[in-house]
């Protein structure tokens, strides 16, 4: 890894028209984060000594992505678009004071490696003044072409419509990712011309330039979907297809199981420890921790962080979940837990060993070590304006169809009886019931279907 600084020009100002959306594209998720965050945190794992994020006029909520995950970024505006070219020297003022390497990244491009990146670095500690990130297209249509010499070096980027017969057969393509390591890039990109088919000023006019000033330019190449840029809905579900299969890759070689890999949906931040079960259909949100031996059943639905909360998820070493949970922000599932089907849980903690195996809403509690909460069980927490707490101590039984009215406490080793409603705290060890008194009528149901049979035949 170089030691030179380096500042790290991020393109965020594309709106994106194709992506039929009041949303920028940058701001399109995969992983359950932007592709602009995607790339911001790429920036800040390569070691950045400056972030330039350059983005259009009327983009606030651009603006406020960049600064909910590098603060520290500096923000400039492109006010019309002219190019790339034109892009990276609205950011002049953070190229002039930096000394140091320049990367170029894209915002709409969330795939990119490290590695790559580490590659096209090594070589502007090599010599090469200017490195672009290269990659041989299955189908170059459209792409830009990269030029080469027969020793290897880069001797121009070619726009698809201004190639030729000729350089439209070459397949090594332009990523539009591109290094400098250049003792005035403002002045040299100031030279840059728009005599091309679009009128625009393109930042691979650079490579020219700078051979014109005696610099060696150098390519590194990379796999074709490590610079997919997206400008669709259907190129951002591709997008999310290539990181999850990435994603699960990595988790299964760090040992966790996957029956079914290709079903199961990871975030950009699932953490996982070793012999981890998941099995078939399982949805994983952000903010989500699952420890050791944690065996989570189909078709799960697991998040931490939604768009009310970033509490967290975490699953301690030992607990099952499923089939059929939900579990959602704020909640903790302590050791050896069992959640069962159909079962809801909330901004909540099950301590060790505590069940909660059909059925059943947990929301805004505490459920003590070893407790069991029955069947249809439904903790009310909300009473159409608060949220509040039900405590539920060690041991505690929990009838099926019992209803939880929040604020209660539920003493430790306590009884509720079954079908019973809870509006008032209940003693350690002792047996709560409320419900009404069982009456019987010996009869009624025989009587009652000779009256109804009778009437049906007049």
């Amino acid at each position: 890894m170089s030691d030179r600084p380096l500042l790290i020009v991020i393109l965020a100002a594309g709106k994106g028209t194709r992506m039929k959306s009041a949303r920028p594209k940058v701001l399109h998720a995969v992983a359950g984060r932007s592709m602009l965050a995607h790339v911001l945190a790429l920036s800040a794992d390569l070691g950045a000594h400056g972030i330039a994020v350059v983005v259009g006029p009327d983009m606030d909520d651009v603006r406020a992505e960049v600064r909910a995950w590098a603060p520290e970024a500096k923000i400039y505006e492109q006010r019309e678009q002219r190019g790339t070219g034109d892009a990276v020297l609205a950011a002049r003022e953070a190229i002039a004071a930096h000394s140091g390497d320049v990367l170029v990244l894209y915002a709409d491009t969330p795939l990119t490696r490290r590695p790559s990146l580490e590659a096209m670095r090594r070589q502007l500690d090599e010599g090469a003044g200017v490195c672009v990130l290269g990659f041989v297209a299955a189908d170059p249509t459209g792409y830009g072409r990269l030029l080469t010499g027969s020793d290897g070096a880069l001797l121009a980027i070619r726009e698809h419509k201004d190639a030729s017969p000729a350089e439209l057969l070459v397949r090594l393509c332009n990523s539009g990712v591109i290094g400098f390591r250049v003792d005035d890039l403002a002045g040299l990109l100031e030279r840059i011309g728009n005599n091309n088919a679009k009128g625009e000023f393109y930042l691979t006019d650079a490579v020219e330039i700078a051979r014109g000033d005696g610099l060696r330019s150098s390519v590194v190449t990379c796999a074709e979907d490590e610079v997919l840029g997206v400008n669709s809905r259907d190129q951002l579900a591709t997008a999310e297809a290539i990181w999850q299969r990435r994603a699960r890759a990595v988790a299964m070689a760090a040992g966790v199981t996957m029956v079914a890999p290709e079903t199961v949906w990871l975030a950009y931040d699932t953490a996982f420890g070793r012999d981890v079960v998941v099995e078939p259909n399982v949805f994983f949100g952000p903010g989500v921790t699952i420890e050791d031996d944690v065996h989570i059943r189909a078709n799960c639905y697991l998040e931490g962080i939604d768009g009310k909360s970033r509490a967290g998820l975490r699953i301690a070493e030992g607990a099952t979940v499923g089939p059929f949970a939900r579990l959602r922000p704020g909640t903790t599932i302590g050791r050896d837990v069992h959640i069962g089907n159909f079962v809801e849980v909330k901004n909540a903690t099950m301590e060790d060993g505590a069940k909660a195996n059909h059925l059943s809403y947990v929301g805004d509690a505490r459920v003590g070590a070893g407790a069991n909460i029955g069947a249809g069980t439904i903790f009310c927490n909300y009473d159409g304006f608060n949220k509040n707490l039900c405590d539920v101590g060690a041991g505690v039984f929990i009838g099926s169809n019992s209803a939880l009215v929040a604020p209660v406490r539920i003493g430790a080793g306590a009884y509720v009886a079954a079908g019973s409603t809870i509006t008032r705290d209940v003693a350690a060890d002792a047996l709560a019931i409320e419900r009404a008194e069982q009456t019987e009528k010996p009869q009624w149901a025989a009587q009652y279907r000779i009256k109804m049979a009778a009437q049906k035949k007049r």
